[in-house]
């Protein structure tokens, strides 16, 4: 069977979360964090390998909190995201703090990914269907070498994906009648407010649908996107307008440019799992609550990899 790895980005700086590294925060209870959660159901679905991208900075508590003990159950690799790491000839700008995007993030693993993967985030809880979904198209529809990339990525359902405690930014997808993605559009601030459910988008108020489906960072792609990654690095840094310190290079804006420059088909997989995350701290304790419920419920063990 086809190798498949699981590529978690887990260096984000979390600035919305407060005190603390958002991504091992203690969730389960036996000090389970999400990405145990999203590790188990890929491992189940069938995943052959990890691959972590973190900081140096977070490498020690990271490993203490999870990598070690991943490492007893799987096969586990780390690759490190640093402001530094750009195309020969250019620099890191003066002031530069913010990490440069989940694009570069993945570039981060190039010298590591040499198969079929799956890429997350590492504060997200996702749940089984969609790790399923993307493993078996990963392994039996995928085509390589094709004159289009061939992409995938798990759809969730709007509805199931808005936090309690604050609005949150989403890419609100469009599809066509045979599933295949048509555009990602970034939408920001997105909440329940007045009787719906609304976003900004260019700075105006926009209503959305609690249908509508959104993308969590839940992507399958070939080990050939790395090229198109790296090609595509030095114009995104050309485009960045003097003195702007926080564009990033985003992985769902890469797809977007192209599907519409037709150099990628990219099939939606539909999911109606409810997606948990971590955006801000009082999220904690409800996907605590969450969590407890799906265990009571059989869907996970008290012990998770017991």
């Amino acid at each position: 069977m086809k190798e498949t790895a699981l590529v978690i980005m887990a260096a984000g700086i979390g600035s919305r979360f407060g005190t603390g590294i958002k991504q091992l925060a203690k969730v389960g209870p036996g000090g389970e964090i999400i990405m145990d959660y999203s590790i188990h159901d890929a491992l189940l679905a069938g995943f052959d390998k990890i691959i972590f991208i973190i900081r140096k900075d977070i490498e020690a508590e990271f490993k203490e909190v999870i990598g070690n003990r991943i490492e007893k159950i799987a096969k586990v690799q780390y690759a490190y995201q640093d402001l530094h790491d750009l195309p020969e000839g250019y620099s890191l700008p003066d002031g530069r703090t913010k990490p440069w995007g989940t694009a570069q993030a993945i570039l981060a693993a190039r010298d590591l990914i040499d198969c079929p993967f799956i890429v997350i985030n590492a504060d997200d809880f996702y749940g089984a269907d969609g790790f399923k979904k993307v493993h078996d198209y990963l392994v039996n529809d995928m085509q390589e070498g094709t004159e289009k990339l061939d992409l995938c990525m798990a759809g969730f359902v709007l509805a199931n994906t808005l936090s309690e405690n604050g609005n949150v930014s989403r890419g609100v997808c469009a599809e066509d009648a045979a599933h295949h993605l048509l555009s990602v559009t970034e939408t920001y601030e997105v909440g329940r407010r007045n009787g719906g459910v609304y976003g900004l988008r260019n700075g105006a108020e926009i209503a959305l649908s609690e249908t509508d489906l959104v993308s969590m960072n839940m992507w399958g792609l070939p080990a050939s996107i790395i090229k198109t990654l790296s090609d595509r690095f030095p114009a995104f840094l050309d485009a960045v307008p003097a003195g702007d310190l926080k564009a990033e290079y985003l992985l769902p804006t890469v797809i977007d440019q192209l599907i519409h420059e037709g150099k990628a088909e990219v099939t939606v997989l539909p999911t109606q799992d409810r997606w948990y995350g971590m955006t801000y701290h009082e999220d904690c304790v409800y996907v605590e609550k969450a969590l407890r419920k799906m265990i009571d419920e059989g869907k996970y063990k008290e012990k998770l990899f017991e």
